[in-house]
């Protein structure tokens, strides 16, 4: 995007509540006329009431529909889920087109994240529903960091997953206070994205921001498998959280480093983090401002 060309014009898979939001966090911009938004979703009768965000709604099934193919954009923003990441994210950045990751879980699956790695589009990776990964990612380049866990705590029920069997999902659905908060997984970020695919993309975000210095596609590949095993994961069933609640701590050369962040939820759904929106608001902020300075 050239100086002279103020209107940027940005491409979003998927409108649900984390794309509905940030609709909402960039009205400045597309009030002003500054950021030309549209959204692709799989049904238009369902996004009737939400025209007003200020997004041109295109209805594409599948990566192969004609609309999308037509589409362009200035920057892509994903925003729904990690079969979509994987379906429309590695055609975008083979295009040349930048692109903002929201279901960070995509790249626990090594050949996506080869192919979002790849170029010659830039991948965004952004940092979901926690903070502070700055720090550590300064530190992890250093190579200053030992070691890296993350606690999540969530309400039981909305951990429930279809390959538990019944007698898990009963205990989950009748654990109460006085129970207190249960463990009900141990494990790394390659193993809690399989067994918890929409509740675990902050650990494999923090895999990506602690996995050290890589000076090319094949490096961050390489340190990203490495630290997708060596981060460890907690979550916890805690029947008195209301908000998501996440405790990282970290450890090394660089020193011992301890965040513990509760997230209050959007204001679209109230089982989506708030936090997810605003990073991705964020991070479309200074991509589209990078592409003006070119």
């Amino acid at each position: 995007m050239s100086p002279e060309r103020e209107v940027a014009t940005v491409a979003m898979i998927g409108f649900g509540a984390i794309g509905r939001h940030v609709a909402r966090l960039l009205h400045p911009e597309i009030s002003s006329g500054r950021l030309r938004l549209t959204a692709l979703v799989r049904d238009l009768d369902k996004h009737v009431e939400h025209r007003g965000l200020g997004a041109d709604l295109i209805e594409v099934e599948h990566p192969e529909d004609p609309r999308w193919a037509e589409l362009t954009a200035d920057v892509v923003v994903e925003c729904a889920g990690v079969p979509a990441a994987k379906a429309y994210g590695p055609a975008v950045v083979a295009a040349g087109t930048p692109i903002i990751l929201t279901s960070v879980g995509a790249l626990a699956h090594r050949p996506t994240r080869q192919a979002l790695l790849a170029g010659p589009g830039e991948l965004h990776v952004t940092n979901g529903a926690i903070g502070g990964l700055d720090v550590l990612e300064a530190a992890a380049q250093a190579q200053a960091l030992d070691d890296v866990s993350i606690r999540t705590a969530k309400a039981p029920t909305g951990l429930i997953q279809p390959w538990m069997d019944a007698e898990e999902v009963r205990r989950l659905n009748e654990l109460t206070p006085a129970d207190g908060a249960q463990t009900i997984f141990t494990g790394s970020p390659a193993e809690a994205i399989v067994r918890f695919p929409a509740n675990v993309n902050i650990t494999v975000a923090l895999a990506w921001a602690t996995r050290g210095l890589g000076f090319d596609a094949a490096d961050d590949d390489e340190l990203m498998e490495e630290a997708l095993h060596r981060t460890k994961v907690e979550i916890r069933a805690d029947p008195s959280q209301v908000d998501s609640h996440h405790e990282i701590t970290a450890s090394g050369s660089g020193g011992d480093f301890a965040f513990s962040i509760s997230s209050t939820p959007s204001p679209e759904n109230p089982a989506t983090s708030g936090l997810t929106a605003l990073s991705v608001a964020r991070t479309l902020r200074t991509c589209v401002e990078g592409l003006r300075r070119r």
